[in-house]
């Protein structure tokens, strides 16, 4: 009996890697890539795994072109070099194998879109697809094929710079909008002629760097790191993202560029990625800095062990052949590095067409269409913040004095991360106004730039304001205050514009601020002496013209928060799917600091979790963003009050527009599971919709939840439990009314 499992066992594994023989032998990608790896030498195969940083002209790099030795350039934009060095590649080298060539083109290529943050606040899947599809198409008539985008790592801390680049603190979010992103650049079919590469970065945790402080240390325990940090990694990745980018920080203590389990382990083995991994600028060889790696070759050891493909900018790489003669690595090893870098280049269509259309910048870069769905995004991810007595809308026919060192600054509205987006081509929201307003237009900058400490203009701004109607205050951060390596420690208002700010409220006038920055600022006093307050982040491009139409009623505020908003830099970390603790405190029962007596008691205040100066809530949750009318929300309608381990359920909501103006509604379903093996969020987002309602029109919205839904890693294992769920659908995180749903095991 023994003998016969035994024998059956070895017959099932014989058919099993027979099938998966036959699977590679129909697949033409794999066989195109087999077939080229067999007539490489190692020196051209370790030439795949060299992307470097391209400088001077075509010509400079003949010699390491013609022999193989480069499988990628980043940092080459024009469509004539680029065209050229694939000439090179294809041509005068031995095999003709193409160049991937990389750009940043995070949000925008010459036309752009808000920063992603920004873009972020629309919820829109279509509209980040959207921007992502003109980005690629302007790329790539520059000879780009590939970008280092989107960037989809979760952060909880607005002091890091790079803040700006992600889609928030959100999870599920994150994964909506990366994954809408990826198809806007790959498209359906990646060897499509107007589509590059994406890139899915940072693998990750580089988030969550301590004191948000870029590149600096992470540690994160590994169910946080499964619930929250890969899971908008695993959408990219199920959505055929066809690269990844290894990311500069160290996790855990091993840095994530040579981290053999997120890698190796995660990404490779349980996820069956096949796409291409490639380093962080110069990542592999910070593995020295960090103290991981005593050398540069000890360093390439293992990164190219926990399966990164390609090297960045560094030539750790070099070392890749010796430590195949010591019997460190083998060749064997080298060939899965190169095939996933070639399998690329297959899917791509490189090898058949490598070059690009040298006139095809004129048909579709900074084309009118581009530009209105810039200006369509961009009024799309302004939040409303505050509206007392219904400032906002103005009317074009009020005197406006519009001030602030943002009014007219054509670099800093594009945002961080813009290598080839030209100031020139920047709409102001002082040209925007001036067309709108004409004559009832009053003028004056106040302060030079964001940081400016002097109190010249400050006269002129005061006289603008006295001769106004309304003052609209463009106020926030130049560009280059966030990003990567500009992280802050304090995320006040720079410079003098909260003085300003004061002086300007004294006239009386009523105050509309807006707010043009690459991270949510701690602005609760600025807002307290506003009547009005519009968060545009750095719009890009069509800032002027996207303010104007929401500023002058011609559409209504849409957008919603994507990250909490705190009161100050001391309430950070704060995320709305926080854990209740075992000793929360109501917000409807706080004491502050200047309520406490004198010789108080130590316990005067009670056991709870709290800030005696910030309190418990911050400035505006997650989810939060008003609009030019009203939204009424019903009662939750479940399907049922059970949920079975195979079934789903639906809860519906009825939104009425009860107000006198036509606007779109971010509809908001949250859930929190009160009882787990590992302790739950309070809620966590499970699913959005926008909705357009006409004045008193009603629309029901409807989700379906199913147990998948549920699921979560408690330290051990990915688990769905039964037990008892609490549901909103609400306009924000911290709004509407919970209903209540069991998730049983089986049928009663």
């Amino acid at each position: 009996m023994k003998l016969t499992i035994q024998l059956s066992l070895i017959f099932f594994l014989l058919m099993l890697v027979n099938a998966c023989v036959q699977q590679e032998e129909k697949d033409p990608v794999e066989q195109q890539v087999s077939s080229l790896l067999a007539q490489m030498t190692l020196d051209e195969k370790l030439g795949q795994m060299m992307q470097v940083n391209y400088y001077g002209k075509p010509e400079d790099w003949n010699e390491q072109l013609k022999n193989g030795q480069i499988g990628s350039f980043l940092n080459l934009s024009g469509v004539i070099d680029a065209n050229e060095v694939q000439r090179i590649a294809m041509e005068e080298s031995r095999l003709g194998i193409p160049l991937l060539i990389g750009r940043d083109v995070i949000h925008g290529f010459k036309t752009i879109f808000p920063i992603p943050l920004g873009m972020a606040s629309s919820w829109s899947t279509e509209m980040a697809e959207g921007a992502m599809e003109i980005a690629a198409k302007e790329a790539k008539a520059a000879g780009i094929n590939w970008t280092f985008a989107p960037m989809i790592d979760v952060t909880w801390d607005p002091r890091w710079g790079r803040v700006a680049e992600t889609c928030g603190e959100d999870p599920y979010l994150t994964s909506q909008l990366g994954v809408a992103m990826i198809r806007g650049y790959q498209g359906n079919n990646p060897s499509d002629s107007l589509r590059i590469a994406a890139c899915a970065k940072h693998y990750v945790g580089y988030g969550m760097s301590e004191a948000g402080r870029d590149y600096n240390t992470t540690y994160i325990p590994e169910a946080l790191l499964r619930n929250v940090h890969l899971r908008p990694f695993k959408a990219a990745a199920d959505a055929g993202c066809l690269t990844f980018m290894s990311a500069f920080n160290d996790l855990n203590g091993v840095p994530t560029s040579g981290n053999y389990f997120t890698l190796k382990t995660i990404l490779r083995d349980e996820w069956k990625y096949d796409g291409m991994v490639v380093s962080d600028w110069a990542s592999i060889q910070q593995q020295v800095v960090h103290g991981y790696c005593e050398t540069d070759k000890d360093a390439a050891e293992k990164s190219v062990l926990a399966t990164v493909d390609m090297e960045m900018a560094s030539r750790c790489y070099d070392h890749l052949k010796q430590l195949i003669e010591e019997g460190k690595i083998t060749e064997e090893l080298i060939n899965e590095r190169v095939a996933n870098i070639l399998r690329i280049k297959f899917k791509m269509g490189l090898f058949e067409n490598p070059y690009v259309d040298e006139t095809l910048a004129e048909r579709v870069t900074l084309t009118d269409e581009n530009l209105d769905y810039a200006r369509k995004v961009a009024r799309n991810s302004m939040v409303l913040l505050k509206n007392e007595a219904q400032t906002l809308p103005l009317k074009k026919t009020q005197k406006v004095a519009l001030i602030g060192p943002m009014t007219n600054a054509p670099h800093d509205q594009m945002g961080t991360w813009v290598f080839d987006g030209d100031e020139k081509n920047s709409i102001t929201p002082l040209t925007a106004f001036q067309e709108v307003l004409g004559s009832n237009l009053n003028y004056a900058l106040g302060l030079e730039y964001s940081r400016d400490k002097s109190r010249a203009g400050f006269t002129q701004a005061l006289a603008a304001a006295r001769k106004s109607d309304v003052v609209v205050y463009l106020v926030g951060e130049e560009a280059g205050l966030s990003g990567e390596a500009n992280s802050r420690g304090i995320i006040d208002l720079p410079g003098l514009q909260s003085e300003l700010l004061s002086e300007l409220s004294k006239t009386g006038k009523p105050i509309v601020l807006v707010v043009l920055a690459g991270r949510p600022l701690g602005i609760g006093a600025e807002i307290d002496l506003s009547d009005a307050v519009l968060y545009a982040w750095h719009p890009g491009t069509m800032a002027g013209p996207a303010l104007t139409d929401l500023i002058f009623g011609d559409y209504s505020p849409s957008a919603k928060l994507p990250i909490t908003m705190v009161k100050g830099a001391g309430q950070i970390p704060f995320y709305y799917y926080r854990k209740n603790t075992g000793k929360p405190t109501d917000p409807e029962r706080m004491t502050y600091i200047d309520d406490i007596p004198r010789n108080s008691k130590q316990l005067s205040l009670g056991f709870t979790s709290l800030h005696i100066d910030y309190g418990v809530t911050p400035l505006y949750p997650f989810g939060y963003g008003l609009s030019y009318t009203t939204f009424d929300y019903s009662e939750v309608s479940l399907s049922s009050s059970e949920l079975m381990m195979k079934g789903d359920l639906t809860a519906s909501c009825t939104i009425t527009n009860i107000g006198s103006v036509a606007a779109e509604e971010i509809v908001q379903l949250y859930v929190r599971d009160l009882v787990g093996s590992l302790t739950r969020p309070i809620k966590e987002l499970k699913g959005f919709t926008r909705i357009a309602l006409q004045p008193g029109e009603s629309k029901e919205v409807t989700f379906t939840i199913q147990p998948s839904d549920l699921e979560f890693h408690n330290g051990e294992a990915y688990v769905i439990e039964p037990g008892k769920f609490r549901l909103w659908i609400a306009k924000d995180s911290e709004s509407g009314i919970a209903s209540e749903f069991t998730l049983l095991n089986e049928q009663k």
